[in-house]
């Protein structure tokens, strides 16, 4: 097939290469095209074939895949699904890696992992097509924001091959509560090159800013280094959300993986409770759950944004708070990395507005203090 993603996979183990590359061509739509120990191999065979996309482990001998990495993105950007381990490092070293321009991540135990990989066949693939569709462009040197595919990056999505629930498996949708509270709520969900799109808005979000709320794909093990680095670049408090955490203005509270965030009230006061449950849309945290709770709970006093990402997730909860008078936009295709969900926001009418990346930030800003004074 002539439109086949080509891939090569770059890691040390010679079991995961040999085990991925099994997995990945049952796929009918993906040709594994090379395998190399490191990135000195895996740049000679690059000169003889250019890949689709690269996986890529991180620790490897001769040259890390960080260096690696930054080397392509600086000189020829493609699409790269790092591969990482459940330790705090491999999770440390991966929000590295979605900063300097890696698409999606990929997590793999440090035992088991031919088992995980052939049970995790769904996922793999997924995150392989969504990432062959990123747009990429080349480093910025000296950028604050390092590469980018029209301002940047991944997502690390928990797909599987369980049915495709919608947010009535965690939150019934109901009518809307009165709104007798004024504090405004933010609520963002992105997904493939979300993570760098966020680290854009939120470097531009003032630290009196109004409580956000943010789902962003990614697996559990990531989500509180996400947080963290969110929390070094920007003016607000960023960190990974508790339950029963209130939502106050300065403070912006990121989703943990493997758990759907939802926005509660009592009285005049916000908070969020992370619940268990079916994947929706296949994904958790679903931003389509968070969205549903916001425009139950927040309504009128709430603004919304689907950005980048790959499918459907957050469009029908962005239409919800709508129809619930919130203000609702979403990100633009030109600077999407994947214009997937915010496409599909659109189409629906769900959102009032697109908006370039770099516009998002401005318009929050804009739309929140602008709420406060009607």
């Amino acid at each position: 097939m002539a439109n086949r993603i080509k891939v090569m996979i770059v890691d040390d183990s010679a079991l995961v290469r040999k085990v991925m590359a099994e997995v990945l061509e049952t796929d009918s739509g993906i040709n594994v095209i090379a395998h190399a120990s490191d990135p000195i191999f895996a740049i000679e065979k690059m000169k003889k074939q250019r890949p689709d996309v690269i996986i890529l482990d991180i620790e490897m001998p001769r040259m890390d895949g960080i260096t690696f990495l930054k080397k392509i993105m600086k000189e020829d950007p493609l699409p790269v699904v790092i591969c990482s381990s459940h330790t705090k490092e491999g999770a440390d070293f991966s929000v590295k890696a979605l900063q300097n321009g890696a698409v999606e991540i990929i997590t793999k135990p440090q035992i088991g992992v031919k088992g995980f990989i052939e049970e995790s066949k769904t996922m793999i693939v997924e995150a392989i097509k969504g990432a062959s569709k990123a747009r990429m462009k080349k480093l910025k040197i000296g950028s604050d924001f390092q590469h980018q595919t029209n301002n940047t990056l991944p997502k690390a999505s928990l797909l599987d091959t369980s049915p495709k629930h919608n947010a009535d498996v965690v939150l019934l949708k109901t009518s809307i509560n009165s709104n007798i509270v004024t504090d405004k709520i933010i609520a963002l969900g992105a997904s493939t090159g979300g993570t760098q799109a966020l680290r854009e808005v939120l470097a531009n979000m003032p630290a009196n800013s109004p409580g956000i709320l943010i789902v962003q794909h990614m697996p559990e093990e990531f989500t509180k280094s996400f947080a963290q680095n969110l929390d070094q670049i920007s003016p607000m408090c960023v960190k990974e959300a508790q339950n029963n955490d209130q939502i106050v203005s300065g403070t912006a509270l990121v989703s943990p993986g493997n758990r759907h965030m939802l926005l509660r009230r009592a009285g005049n006061r916000y908070f969020v409770e992370l619940v268990d449950g079916a994947l929706v849309n296949r994904h958790k945290p679903s931003v389509d759950v968070l969205f549903r709770s916001v425009a139950r709970y927040a309504g009128k006093n709430a603004v919304g944004c689907l950005m980048t990402g790959m499918g459907a997730d957050g469009a029908v909860g962005l239409k919800e708070m709508r129809d619930a008078g919130a203000r609702t936009f979403s990100q633009d295709e030109k600077s999407s990395v994947v214009y997937g969900m915010p496409k599909e926001a659109w189409q629906m009418g769900a959102s009032e507005i697109q908006l370039e990346l770099s516009e998002i930030s401005a318009m929050l800003i804009t739309t929140c203090n602008k709420m406060k004074n009607d």
